[in-house]
């Protein structure tokens, strides 16, 4: 199994941002997960097969320019993107929980981190593979070790 995306202190914060620059994030706190989710919702709200995300705790998040606007994505879970250029930059769940889930491209160096699982390869297009060979899961899974 491929190596926790551990983040070294000095490495933190991390940014981010979407095309425009409007709307900017920075994160505090070490990221729990990365991975790849091949859910139609993604797919859908993406316009690519998969969608990239990092989770961090919610606690270490917070916007530093701009304010989003929110798009109930699902019953449970809503998206934050950027009004003047539509970069979707945040999904997170509508009862507050612990973390949040970030579009791992969208931060200013996105080689800082790296994706550890697939999720929902249920839906995943028959089409498309990536070259690594991380663990699958049909839906969520388990957070990676």
């Amino acid at each position: 199994m491929t190596a926790p995306p551990t983040i070294p202190a000095t490495a933190l914060p991390l940014t981010g941002g979407c095309l425009c620059g409007a709307l900017r994030y920075r994160v505090t706190a070490a990221p729990l997960d990365a991975g790849y989710c091949h859910c139609r919702i993604c797919q859908k709200l993406s316009g690519a097969p998969a969608m990239v995300w990092v989770t961090v705790p919610r606690a270490g998040f917070g916007y530093t320019e701009g304010e989003p606007r929110v798009h109930r994505s699902s019953d449970w879970g809503q998206r934050e993107f950027c009004a003047a250029c539509g970069s979707q930059l945040v999904y997170r769940t509508r009862e507050p929980g612990p973390t949040l889930d970030l579009n791992l491209p969208s931060l200013d160096d996105p080689e800082a981190l790296r994706p550890r699982r697939h999720v929902w390869v249920a839906s995943r297009l028959s089409w498309y593979r990536t070259a690594e060979d991380l663990p699958e899961h049909s839906g969520d899974g388990p957070i990676a070790p």
